[in-house]
């Protein structure tokens, strides 16, 4: 999905270099490692979809429980990182979060060994827990530094690094989680019991060495923002439209309450569509998981190329018009996918990825746009949309079981049609407000 120094947002009035040249030049370069980490994280997502399958055996609805149990976690803990920030700041927010994704990425050893994956949806789940705290952290931040004009363009850069860490999360996944052996139900049942368990045991196992590693990785950036100085802030005092931060005041911002639904959306597109990725080219063009594997890359590598496109073009073409604009690309091209099949299915479904890039952030941004205290409640809201990822996962795995992996692809159609008309309402509402 995918996001500047980390500052707590009370302070901001103005950028923050301003005043204290680069004493705060270690914590930006830890935020964008940040959206570099949870990208890899939740792309590593779409490879355990297609592990998770041949080592448990799983329907596409059971494997649809990678990303429900993930994004129910973002779900929950939204508000809860939200109040942290408020009470603690930016930091502690940071730190918890690294801690909660290494501490999940552990346990991914004791649910190997044990080969039980509700024990690894438990690990998901706690992975998620801390990524929440980090997007909830970094995307509000980057709207409140400089003008908030820019703030939709500024956002898109900061998340830069996301669809980087996405592609080595799927490059990581491809070379050495995913073995290449694939085993159908007939040859399975011609297997020695104990050859067939020695298969499964192994494909289980397979995802240890990665998630380790990530968590050393995650844990010493953990100790690192520990050390780092951030800086302080105190009163809200950052929009002189809104005269007070309560919570409940949120819900009567429409554009952001739209905000939220499009995301939710959105999020359940990009989730639903990566996630099987890997499926549909196995289904429609015939590919071994590593070749779908190879498929889901060039879609990662042509949303990072949209995302710095999007962003340049956001300097030309109002941020509201690129995600009208963009999203009927998406419509279409899922569309496409759902319909035809087939090779040139995989060819649409791949190329929609360049126009989901900049789809995220802009309606992030354009949901928290004029928001002043209320910033932190309203990204929160969003955050928590992102439980749209669980939602239509499950959605498209049971229309695969139930028709095909192709005719699931007309759910995130759908999805990015809501997002072409929280475009066009709110181009309207910026229109009215000048």
């Amino acid at each position: 999905m995918a996001l500047s120094p980390m500052i707590n947002s009370d302070s901001i009035a103005r950028p923050v270099k301003d005043t204290d040249g680069n004493r705060y030049v270690a914590a930006l370069i830890i935020t964008v490692c940040l959206f570099f980490l949870w990208g890899m994280a939740n792309n590593l997502n779409d490879i355990l979809i297609a592990q998770f399958r041949k080592a448990f055996a799983l329907s596409d609805f059971g494997t649809s429980f990678v990303q429900q149990v993930f994004y129910f976690g973002y779900f929950l803990v939204a508000i809860p990182a939200a109040a942290v920030m408020r009470r603690y700041g930016y930091k502690a927010a940071i730190v918890l979060g690294l801690t909660l994704y290494g501490c999940g990425a552990l346990l991914f050893y004791p649910a190997a060994m044990v080969g039980v994956y509700q024990l690894f949806l438990l690990a998901l789940f706690v992975i998620a827990c801390g990524l929440a705290f980090l997007e909830t952290s970094a995307n509000p931040l980057m709207t409140e530094l400089g003008d908030p004009r820019s703030a939709a363009r500024r956002l898109n850069w900061a998340q830069a690094a996301n669809p980087l860490g996405a592609i080595t999360g799927i490059l990581v996944g491809r070379n050495f989680i995913l073995s290449g052996i694939e085993h159908d139900e007939r040859s399975l049942a011609t297997m020695a019991p104990a050859a067939r368990d020695a298969f499964y045991r192994a494909e289980v196992q397979a995802v240890v060495l990665p998630y380790v590693a990530i968590a050393v990785v995650v844990l010493l950036f953990a100790v690192a923002a520990a050390l780092v100085q951030f800086p302080r802030g105190n009163a809200e005092n950052d929009g002189p439209d809104v005269p007070s931060g309560r919570f409940t005041d949120v819900f009567r911002r429409p554009r952001l309450m739209f905000a939220v639904v499009a995301q939710f959306f959105y999020v359940g597109a990009q989730v639903g569509l990566w996630s099987y990725t890997i499926r549909y080219a196995q289904e429609n063009a015939g590919m071994g998981e590593r070749g779908g594997a190879d498929a889901l890359f060039v879609s990662l590598i042509l949303f990072a190329a949209g995302r710095f496109l999007g962003t340049a073009l956001m300097s030309r073409l109002a941020p509201v018009m690129l995600l009208a604009i963009f999203s009927a690309f998406s419509v279409a091209l899922a569309a496409i996918a759902g319909t035809v099949g087939g090779t040139i299915g995989l060819y649409a479904l791949v190329v929609s990825s360049l126009f989901m890039s900049i789809q995220f952030p802009t309606i992030f941004a354009l949901g928290v746009e004029g928001l002043g205290p209320l910033r932190k409640a309203g990204s929160s809201l969003i955050v928590m949309a992102i439980i749209g990822g669980a939602a239509l996962t499950a959605l498209m795995g049971w229309v695969s079981d139930r028709a095909s992996i192709t005719h699931a692809m007309l759910v995130p159609a759908a999805c990015f049609a809501a997002v072409f008309f929280f475009a066009l309402y709110a181009r309207g509402s910026s229109v009215r407000a000048h």
